[in-house]
């Protein structure tokens, strides 16, 4: 009985792996994904999988949490407002010394293990991200209501993204892992937001699918009940769930470069659960999946990866 479930299970994903055998998938990774474990592992497993079947991966990741240790052990003062990290001169040491060093390198050193050729990169090598400063902002605080006037020091707003480097690894069987440091034209290094990265690198290099991995289950109704998960969303229905407070916190933001992913013509976005055994794999073999798919726009049913966009 189990040597005919294998089987039809490899049936069952035949379809998936002829429809995006030599795409990309941009693949982003919390920074909670990141630490070295039995997590990480079994992430660097599946994607070590994907790799095997000849999908072409890109993998960006964040490191805010490793940030957030780091600066407490060096007496760094961490200041954040509504959400959002400022990074002054001694938070800019401190992320490129965990984004680019510490976090970049466990990631690589994890697919070493797994005898995958990675390579680790940052969005200034070989001019991949060019951005500018962000400018002084007045922000609102919806927790408190507080409204301030910021100026978030060392973060970036992208302003092009050029994919010849990632393009040229890709096609010598190599993974990109990227981290979201940046700099402008004049080579000054700015702070990036890790989901922002991730999708403009997708929306650039004409990904087909973009998957961001959480510690969450996908889009719920209910916040903490993963029963209520919601499998299929297209960009108008996701739109009502946010103006009716169905979605809020920090999923807002992700759920806004979902959409300016799909909008930059990435076919198909999905929220998983990094956590959560097998859910990768899961979410691009079968039909079912394990997460949050979001298109566009909806046509009936989830779709079958057939009818993906060549």
């Amino acid at each position: 009985m189990q040597l005919q479930a294998s089987l039809n299970a490899l049936r069952t994903a035949i379809p998936y792996i002829r429809a995006y055998k030599g795409r990309v998938f941009v693949v982003k990774l919390g920074g909670q994904l990141c630490e070295p474990g039995k997590v990480l592992d079994h992430l660097i497993e599946q994607l070590t999988l994907l790799h095997q079947l000849g999908i072409k991966l890109v993998v960006v990741h964040g490191g805010g949490e490793q940030a957030d240790a780091l600066c407490e052990r060096l007496g760094v003062k961490r200041e954040v407002f509504a959400g959002r990290r400022i990074t002054d001169d001694a938070t800019l040491e401190v992320v490129k010394m965990t984004f680019a060093g510490t976090v970049n390198t466990n990631l690589v050193a994890a697919f070493r293990k797994a005898g995958v050729p990675a390579l680790g990169l940052s969005g200034i090598d070989g001019g991949l991200i060019t951005v500018e400063k962000r400018p002084r902002q007045t922000v609102r605080d919806p927790a408190t209501g507080e409204t301030r006037e910021i100026d978030f020091g060392h973060v970036g707003d992208v302003v092009s993204v050029t994919v010849d480097v990632l393009r040229h690894l890709l096609a010598g069987e190599c993974v990109p892992v990227i981290c979201s440091l940046a700099a402008d034209a004049a080579g000054r290094i700015y702070n990036v937001n890790a989901d922002t990265v991730a999708t403009r690198i997708a929306m650039a290099i004409e990904a087909a699918k973009y998957f961001l991995l959480t510690t969450v289950d996908g889009v719920l109704r209910n916040t903490g009940d993963p029963q209520t998960l919601i499998p299929y969303l297209d960009l108008a229905e996701l739109d009502t769930l946010i103006q009716s407070g169905v979605v809020s916190g920090g999923m807002l933001p992700k759920l806004a470069a979902c959409a300016e992913a799909l909008r930059g013509r990435v076919p198909r976005v999905h929220i998983i659960n990094g956590l959560a055994r097998d859910t990768l794999l899961g979410e691009v073999f079968t039909n079912e999946g394990c997460g949050t798919l979001i298109v566009e726009q909806r046509n009936g049913a989830k779709p079958n990866p057939e009818a993906a966009p060549k």
